[in-house]
């Protein structure tokens, strides 16, 4: 009988030893629950930590994004001066025309169409630049393109900048309906006969299909250049202009500063004839006459060659 009472006294033992152990675990476990919760003044604490060190992120955040976009934007502009690089190649050096058919009334449901009344326009145009370059760099042609489905500022053809800030009332003809171009050539390259020439100066001859060769200073000609698209800063945002985008090749006032770059203010890319991409706070110079778009005939920025190497 001893090892029985032996046995059992040391089992109620073992019970009582676990019972007293689980007692302890449980009375511990409570102990814990009760302190890992927060209270109302230690989560206003850390909620306010949260709202400083964003807001103290925010503008770097800003701005690293600003920076972003900007880079894509002269990446875009440079995949623009291959496929000019690309043209002046085939074409025996010979630039494409600045505007397109957005100069003249088309029917996009037949956009090859060559309607005898454009043809003896102005032929140019359906040589521009929008239009030749993007087949050479497996992209469609602008003319290509069906009515409302024109490409956006997500797309190769615009800066990531590049979308309309307005409503569509605003601009003389729908830019969602015929599109808009938030990139625009340098119209004195080629200036049409429809542009209006600086005063004083109505007898000089201006290339058209500009031989590269010809360009005295490339690497300081402006090629392309990001354009306004909001028709309530037109011209420095003295006056509405109600074709902000319409057209894909400009002149200096309708150039756009929509990139800030560190703290110099915002500015805008330009793509010049070498090739090489540059930011820049403004192209118009204040000594110009503001009565006139096109720029003075012997600036070394817009025009290929000075007056004296004129043929």
């Amino acid at each position: 009988m001893l090892p029985r009472v032996f046995l059992k006294v040391e089992m109620h033992a073992g019970f009582f030893r676990h019972g007293v152990m689980l007692h302890k675990t449980h009375r511990s476990n409570h102990r814990a629950v009760r302190h890992v919760g927060f209270t109302l003044v230690e989560l206003l604490v850390v909620v306010s930590i949260i709202a400083l060190l964003i807001g103290m992120l925010s503008p770097s955040l800003r701005a690293a994004r600003n920076q972003a976009k900007q880079v894509v934007c002269a990446s875009r502009l440079k995949q623009w001066g291959v496929a000019f690089s690309c043209y002046t190649a085939v074409y025996n050096d010979v630039l494409p025309h600045c505007d397109g058919l957005d100069r003249q009334d088309y029917d996009p449901a037949n956009p090859d169409y060559h309607p005898p009344e454009a043809r003896l326009r102005d032929v140019a145009d359906w040589c521009g630049w929008m239009d030749v370059l993007p087949p050479l760099i497996k992209y469609r042609s602008w003319r290509h393109h069906e009515l409302f489905n024109f490409p956006d500022a997500k797309t190769f053809y615009h800066c990531p900048w590049g979308a309309l800030p307005v409503a569509k009332e605003l601009y003389e003809r729908d830019p969602e309906e015929y599109g808009y171009f938030s990139y625009a050539m340098n119209s004195c390259l080629e200036l049409d006969r429809n542009a209006r020439r600086p005063p004083g100066d109505s007898d000089y001859p201006m290339p058209s299909f500009l031989n590269t060769t010809r360009i005295v200073g490339p690497g300081r000609v402006i090629l392309l250049f990001e354009q306004l698209l909001d028709p309530r800063k037109g011209f420095g945002g003295d006056v509405h202009y109600d074709r902000a985008g319409q057209h894909c090749g400009s002149y200096p006032k309708a150039f756009s500063a929509r990139h800030s770059r560190d703290r110099n203010g915002l500015g805008g890319n330009i793509l010049y004839c070498d090739s090489h991409v540059e930011w820049s706070k403004g192209v118009w110079k204040a000594e110009w006459d503001i009565e006139y778009e096109a720029p003075p005939r012997d600036d070394r920025n817009w025009y290929p060659y000075p007056m004296a190497a004129n043929p």
